[in-house]
């Protein structure tokens, strides 16, 4: 009769037991690390300081604050550019840190844990 594939008596081998114990311990690093990202907040300006604005790590905007000598009727375009352009910057840092965050847990793996399917 031929042997089917598999292991021996259908046990995992010691090295399945330990990769499933490191994916657990991964699992719970991502989520603290994931906890402290979203409690913390990144600030980034625009104009010179006449925009600024802070953002949390969930995506959220908490803090918006203007110079008064933004705040021109004539020229709002300008204002709204200034806002959006911190905006942008605040959310680029937060995801920037948030990636590196997660990259040094994962080793850089990414993705699908870095399977090649």
């Amino acid at each position: 009769m031929a042997k089917r594939g598999g292991f021996p008596g259908g046990a995992l081998p010691g090295n399945m037991n330990n990769l499933m114990k490191q994916a657990q311990r991964m699992q719970k690093q991502m989520e603290e690390k994931n906890k402290e990202i979203e409690e913390k907040e990144w600030e980034a300006s625009a104009g010179g300081g006449a925009v600024t604005v802070k953002v949390s790590g969930k995506k959220e905007i908490t803090s918006v604050t203007l110079s008064k000598e933004v705040v021109d009727p004539d020229d709002i375009e300008m204002l709204q550019d200034l806002i959006m352009a911190a905006v942008n910057e605040a959310m680029r840092k937060m995801e920037e840190e948030s990636q590196a965050a997660m990259s040094s847990i994962t080793g850089g793996l990414g993705g699908l844990g870095g399977f090649p399917f």
